[in-house]
């Protein structure tokens, strides 16, 4: 389960996607998920799901890539499903035993529901498969540079960011590599009562906690050795420049809004 943890993976390529600035990779990314909350019929998910797939097509990005992310989130989305379905009231009742009666409100909320946080896992997990975190880092960067003029450290955040991306892949491993450890010395941490896995827990989250430490660690006393100094004064190797290919797809993001509302508009 934990390798199907894809967050903050980067799949190198020189696809027309992978070309984008970074910011309009993340402009486009908040308009995706904007888009996608004011959905509200089947033609719009239609919509938004033959847009993602487009795009991942053009990336070169796998279908299997976008539903191995999806892996660990199953629980959530069945959660979010039985929730909606069962506790969903209204006048249509498809099925009824005792208590339990399912709607046809509810199933249609159960049903968008699901594909909404499918589309939206999806859609972000896909920005980082084609934008490294130190180009999601300098888009960011220059995205919030007007928030300079009020104080706010935009650099930190960014960094924090970029560093907190840099490291979910290997934590990830670090964790798998400790429980793979602890289970070859007879550790159970699969059965049992709730609490006795959460106790079970215990000899891999310190390792993992200590781990994490040291790395930190290791990490800010190499920027030290490299006299780094934070972002003022610092300069890039490479400029990021808007070009043609992120004027078409500012349109095309356009296009597929003014899409989205034409159908909730028509109710299709």
């Amino acid at each position: 389960m934990l390798k199907d943890i894809t967050l903050g993976q980067y799949f190198p390529g020189d696809t027309p996607v992978h070309r984008l600035d970074p910011r309009t990779k993340l402009i486009l990314t908040v308009v995706y998920i904007a888009a996608l909350f004011t959905v509200g019929s089947w033609g719009g998910y239609a919509l938004v799901a033959a847009a993602l797939a487009s795009v991942a097509a053009i990336a070169h990005i796998r279908p299997r890539a976008l539903l191995k992310g999806l892996k660990p989130l199953v629980f959530i989305i069945l959660f979010t499903a039985v929730l909606n379905l069962f506790f969903t009231g209204g006048d249509d009742v498809l099925f009824q035993w005792k208590a339990v009666h399912i709607t046809y409100t509810g199933l249609k909320r159960a049903v968008s529901m699901v594909l909404r946080i499918m589309l939206l896992v999806s859609g972000t997990f896909l920005l980082t498969y084609t934008t490294s975190p130190l180009a999601i880092t300098d888009g960011l960067e220059r995205l919030l540079s007007p928030l300079k003029k009020l104080h706010v450290p935009v650099y930190e955040l960014s960094l924090m960011m970029c560093i907190a991306l840099r490291f979910i892949p290997t934590l990830v491993e670090e964790t798998d590599r400790i429980m793979s450890a602890q289970k070859a010395r007879g550790a159970d941490l699969e059965t049992g009562t709730l609490p006795e896995r959460a106790k079970a827990l215990l000899p891999l989250l310190i390792p993992l906690f200590i781990s994490a430490f040291r790395r930190a660690d290791e990490l800010a006393l190499a920027m030290e050795c490299r006299c780094y100094n934070g972002g003022e004064g610092r300069t890039r190797m490479k400029e990021l420049r808007m070009a043609g290919r992120d004027i078409i797809a500012f349109c095309l993001g356009g296009l597929l809004v003014a899409g989205i509302l034409i159908l909730r508009r028509l109710g299709i």
